[in-house]
């Protein structure tokens, strides 16, 4: 049902060597939400989103994904294979195999639903190959289907990486700092293409972004992070110079890009 909750994260905590990185964090995001994580280094964004997944776990607190446990008080739920096969993840690091085509990275997004037999040898279907090439065209880059990943610019790894997730049928995307090695045009494109998918399909958006500036032009809401704790949820209109001034004071200079960044505005 649309408006359900998709991600529901309630007093969740993790401490690295003693030193906080969430404290007692809440916050619910609704299905086809697109939301933007803001703050500083070290705010705790990406350890959010990869508590989000599942690729931590906390020492307190909850997540749930559409109702269902991911994780409990330090604790992975049995089926935390499904319940991730369910979100999709697009690092700034774009994780990709380089020594693999572009067509095999995208029907990478298959394994989860496939028999150890042909996921350990990699063995695809004609239909899950279409699915995948027109995955690619989706995302505007079917051409590069052949090529080695590595031979691919920053922007077009991008796009390879939200190709996989429409292959894997994610319901939600997680992307950390999807745009933070792009160059001002690629990092639009990728964008855009997030707000259409997004749009057009309904899926889930979560995104860390430290630019303000792009936070403003491609969503509505925002969580501003600090220290690990929830500072500010709500429009981004309201998330001005003077809000993040009183949020963040010198830090937010951070926050703001400079130079070429501000030709995308």
């Amino acid at each position: 049902m649309r408006n359900a909750v998709a991600v529901e994260v309630s007093k969740l905590s993790k401490n690295f060597k003693g030193k906080p990185a969430l404290c007692n964090l809440s916050c619910t995001i609704k299905e086809g939400e697109m939301v933007a994580l803001v703050g500083a280094s070290g705010s705790g964004k990406s350890t959010l989103l990869r508590h989000i997944n599942g690729l931590q776990i906390g020492d307190d607190g909850t997540v749930l994904i559409f109702g269902a446990p991911l994780q409990t008080n330090g604790q992975l739920h049995s089926k935390i294979r499904l319940l991730r096969s369910q979100i999709g993840c697009i690092f700034q690091q774009f994780n990709l195999v380089n020594r693999l085509t572009v067509l095999e990275n995208v029907l990478v997004g298959n394994l989860a639903r496939l028999s150890f037999a042909r996921s350990s040898f990699h063995f695809f279907t004609k239909e899950e190959k279409l699915q995948a090439l027109s995955a690619l065209e989706r995302v505007g880059i079917l051409e590069q289907a052949y090529k080695r990943a590595s031979m691919l610019s920053g922007g077009q790894q991008q796009r390879v990486a939200i190709a996989r997730c429409l292959v894997q049928g994610a319901k939600i995307i997680l992307a950390d700092e999807p745009i933070a090695s792009l160059d001002p045009e690629s990092a639009r494109k990728v964008m855009e293409l997030l707000v259409q998918l997004n749009r057009e399909r309904g899926i889930t958006v979560v995104t860390s972004l430290h630019q303000i500036q792009m936070v403003r032009r491609y969503f509505n809401r925002a969580i501003a992070l600090k220290d690990g704790e929830v500072l500010f949820d709500g429009g981004t209109v309201e998330l001005d110079d003077h809000k993040l001034n009183q949020l963040y004071g010198t830090a937010a200079e951070e926050l703001v890009m400079r130079g070429h960044g501000e030709l995308m505005i």
